[in-house]
């Protein structure tokens, strides 16, 4: 792919002109019009020094970059909590990263996650379609997992616990995780483009109504917003901006671990120039990223776009295709382990409680229920891991979400709907002591 790349960059041009732009705007146009490709981001020590990051959506973000369909953009991309730099600042600054420097980072849940963008595409309406491929992704030096406080079952899992990964253009190391080595399965775990106003405002409705029931849900805020005169706590937007957290209609933080290089990803236009951003790169992940987190890392991103012209179907999300091979997990040999949703009498579990329901509570079996089911097979599998290959319980979490797939196996057989966690048995290079 990357041969490939670099054989077939073509050069773009801008569109010269944006009714909004500055003239210090226009004159970033021209010089870029001569240009092979178009870089978005990478200036500043955060996000919040950087013109061309954010970290909320609302369709009055202003997009300062310009590009035609089929130019080359790159996206210089930062981390889920934009705390190791960019590529190029990793690259200069000379200094190893391990756990225990990694704990004297600064960095706050507002900050989560910096995009770069968005970008305006010429010739993209609203209601337009637009395909964006990934041809290539570069990678930082470090990345981090956490465990122990967030995370699909975090209820199960004591205290708190960060990996630190050593990355290579293969394989992620850590020394917080002894004997695995995993391969690199780098991709962006968000592709968006702008909510629309009428979208922006379901949206904002159904979530306020979710939280209200009592479901789990992060509402707007402006801490550490970006941007700030839209999003921050004096901003205009302040209570508007939606938070990256989940994904929705319009992409965003999708954690699909297929989105790999030469994979095409098709999102809505609901803003004229439709507003691509990228940004949450992975190294790894497993299918479901059970921990709250993957192997997060800064990376290089190159992508190219068009513009199909009338809205595809996209109500329930974005579709995406690519080479099947991108389906298979990377390893000669596996272990499995199975989930059925069944429970302890009188249990109940953290996503389910704001539904209040007495009758499921004293039940020892829900009905079709693959949320339960999979929380079973994931709790096999870390007890498997801690068992067979001497892991703690937490370090089993991090190595289930940066390698363990989820996957459904069955959704007719009522009431035990099936789940299968996949472990990849090649990533263990060696039996910890």
């Amino acid at each position: 792919m990357r041969v490939l790349l670099r054989s077939t960059i073509v050069a773009g041009v801008f569109a010269l002109c944006v009714s909004h732009a500055t003239i210090a705007e226009h004159e970033q146009i021209e010089h870029a019009a001569s240009e092979a490709h178009l870089v978005i981001g990478g200036a500043g020590s955060n996000c919040l020094a950087d013109s061309d990051c954010i970290n909320r959506f609302h369709p009055d973000i202003p997009m300062k970059r310009i590009a035609q369909q089929g130019q080359t953009l790159i996206f210089k991309t930062r981390d889920a909590l934009d705390v190791l730099g960019t590529v190029d600042q990793q690259r200069d600054a000379g200094q190893a990263l391990d756990s225990e420097r990694f704990m004297t980072l600064r960095s706050s849940f507002g900050t989560a996650h910096p995009m770069a963008g968005p970008v305006h595409i010429a010739g993209a309406d609203v209601g337009d379609t637009l395909k964006v491929t990934i041809l290539e992704i570069n990678a930082g030096q470090y990345g981090y997992t956490f465990a122990g406080r967030s995370g699909f079952m975090s209820d199960l899992v004591d205290g708190g616990f960060v990996a630190v990964w050593k990355l290579t253009d293969r394989f992620a190391t850590s020394a917080d995780i002894p004997g695995i080595q995993i391969p690199n399965g780098s991709f962006p775990g968000i592709v968006a483009t702008l909510p629309g106003k009428s979208d922006l405002e379901a949206i904002l409705i159904r979530e306020q109504k979710l939280h209200d029931a009592g479901g789990k849900v992060f509402l707007p805020s402006p801490e550490d917003a970006s941007p700030v005169a839209l999003c921050g706590k004096d901003g205009s937007a302040a209570n508007a901006c939606l938070r990256t957290i989940p994904p929705r209609e319009q992409g965003g933080n999708m954690d699909i671990r297929h989105l790999g290089e030469g994979v095409t990803v098709y999102l809505p236009c609901q803003v004229a120039g439709c507003g691509l951003m990228i940004g949450d790169l992975h190294y790894a992940q497993g299918d479901g990223e059970v921990s709250g987190t993957a192997i997060e890392m800064s990376a290089d991103v190159t992508v190219t776009t068009e513009v199909i012209k009338g809205y595809s179907d996209l109500r329930t999300g974005p579709h995406y295709e690519g080479d099947a091979s991108v389906l298979q997990i990377p390893s000669k040999r596996f272990y499995a382990v199975t989930g059925l949703p069944l429970k302890t009498p009188g249990a109940s579990y953290p996503n389910l409680h704001y539904l209040g329901s007495d009758v499921a509570r004293d039940l020892s079996n829900l009905s079709n229920d693959i949320s339960l089911a999979a929380r079973n097979a994931l709790d096999g599998m870390i007890n498997y891991i801690v068992t067979t290959y001497g892991y703690s319980r937490n370090q089993a979490y991090v190595i289930a979400s940066v390698a363990v797939d989820l996957r459904i196996t069955q959704l007719v057989d009522a009431p035990n709907v099936g789940v299968t966690a996949i472990l990849p048995l090649d990533i263990f290079i060696q039996v910890p002591h």
